[in-house]
């Protein structure tokens, strides 16, 4: 992963397919397999945030093949 431009808002990065593909299982996992209560106090975001953050990630693998 390399860092393009940072602020204290926003990050642009450059992430290889392998390193998609980790961000896409962990979400994967932690979205549908395993239970975890209180998910957005310990994850930082709803539920249905970290799902769509898992299909943008899922999509781009996608294109990226």
């Amino acid at each position: 992963m390399n860092t393009t431009t940072l602020t204290p808002d926003e990050a642009t990065i450059t992430v290889s397919l392998t390193e998609l593909h980790t961000l896409n299982n962990a979400l994967n996992e932690v979205c549908n397999g395993l239970h975890i209560e209180e998910f957005a106090t310990r994850m930082g975001v709803e539920r249905e945030e970290a799902a769509a953050l898992l299909e943008q990630i899922h999509a781009l693998i996608g294109r990226m093949r």
